[in-house]
């Protein structure tokens, strides 16, 4: 059985006339001979709707509540999309994830996938339907209702493209591919044809938002193919596939940024394994995500630990970092908003010497002071003040000639 699986995101599901835009693509594709899963995504605007609803009713709703009700919104745009189908001479039948058996762990706003039952879906599929699935949601064992945090419906679509073994995925949205920087802030930036899965997972984790980082690492890991394109248009988007020997001819690939990340500053800790080892362990615990991570020695034996997380996080983060420190009788703790990430990505660099250079002078030249610096075979990241990253964007992507 060929089945392709295909997410469209909530511009997609925005109104009539865009469902209905859905339900074609979709029965072009059954015509094609495809077995054909589709995944949605709420209607635009209708998750932050549902929050805002349940902030009228209390400031601080709580995890499984908050589930609760946004979990409505794909069930909207599944039987809204099924009937499309069905108005068009075609069966379809839509299912929430619990009714499939989409399970997760039960960590309320941030569940993860641990197992998908499939029977159900290859039963109406062996029928000749289209099934329509809701996205970003699940259920634990004990059938409470989660949903997988924001961006999730990817990650619905290509777990469900691995369990069904899926020829590969095409995740619609209302771009039209992967760009090597933000056309926003870069004018000419151009559309890549195919990305490795490293490369995406570091452009994702970057801040690139096109693909949710959850979804890249679950296709990475089971080699099955993403095709991201648009819901608008019929043409070739781009293909996110296995690293080949031809992407090291492209030393850079792109640039991503992220905003809207804060700064954490532990002053004077004392530098053993158990104390660095204690603290973002109690961080993790309260899953809140640390991201770049620099020690600076002040001596021999103290040290200074510099860390990000989103803004969303820090709040809470620097009020258990402080409580942290105290036991572990570090000097001080300071936080900073205001943060961004530029980030220089490409597989070529492995075998390119001289990538960081060209980086720091370029942003030398720009008057853009680098705060935190952190790198890997494929990733050069510089955390900066959130004023300069436009300007920091453009003049890397120019440099590199991208």
């Amino acid at each position: 059985m060929a089945i392709i699986v295909q997410k469209y995101g909530g511009t997609s599901m925005a109104d009539a006339d865009c469902i209905k835009n859905v339900a074609q693509k979709v029965l072009r594709a059954k015509s094609a001979g495809k077995k054909v899963v589709v995944v949605v995504s709420a209607p635009a605007g209708m998750t932050d709707d549902l929050i805002r609803r349940a902030k009228q009713v209390t400031e601080k709703p709580t995890g499984r509540e908050l589930d609760m009700i946004l979990s409505t919104g794909e069930q909207i745009s599944i039987s809204l999309l099924a009937m499309a189908i069905q108005s068009m001479g075609e069966e379809a039948i839509s299912f929430t994830s619990a009714q499939v058996g989409i399970l997760t762990d039960g960590v309320h706003n941030k569940a993860k996938i641990e197992a998908i039952n499939t029977s159900k879906i290859l039963a109406e599929l062996e029928r000749d339907k289209v099934v329509v699935i809701a996205g970003f949601q699940g259920v634990t064992k004990d059938l409470e209702i989660t949903t997988l945090g924001r961006g999730g419906s990817d990650t619905s679509a290509v777990a469900l493209g691995v369990a069904l073994e899926a020829e590969e995925v095409e995740i619609y949205t209302d771009v039209d591919g992967i760009y090597t920087a933000d056309p926003r802030i870069v004018p000419n930036a151009r559309k890549i044809d195919s990305i490795s899965f490293d490369e995406m997972l570091e452009m994702a984790g970057a801040g690139a938002k096109v693909l949710h980082l959850r979804s890249v690492e679950l296709a990475a890991k089971n080699n099955l193919p993403i095709h991201l394109r648009s819901s608008f248009t019929d043409t070739m988007g781009t293909y996110v596939v296995g690293e080949d020997t031809s992407m090291e001819k492209v030393f850079v690939r792109g640039v991503a940024h992220t905003t809207n990340n804060a700064k954490i500053t532990i002053a004077n800790l004392k530098h053993t394994s158990k104390n660095v080892a204690y603290l973002f362990h109690e961080i993790a615990e309260q899953h809140i995500n640390v991201d770049v991570i620099t020690q600076n020695y002040l001596t021999k034996d103290d040290v200074t630990i510099s860390f990000t997380v989103t803004e969303e996080d820090f709040d809470r983060a620097l009020a258990l970092t402080k409580t942290l420190a105290e036991a572990i009788g570090a000097e001080s703790v300071t936080g900073e908003l205001g943060v961004a990430k530029v980030c220089v990505i490409g597989v070529g660099m492995k075998s390119t010497p001289g990538v960081a250079a060209r980086v720091f002078e370029c942003l030398a030249n720009n008057d853009i002071e680098i705060d935190l610096i952190s790198t890997s075979d494929i990733n050069i990241t510089c955390v900066i003040n959130q004023s300069d990253y436009s300007k920091a964007v453009l003049a890397i992507h120019n440099e590199f000639d991208l």
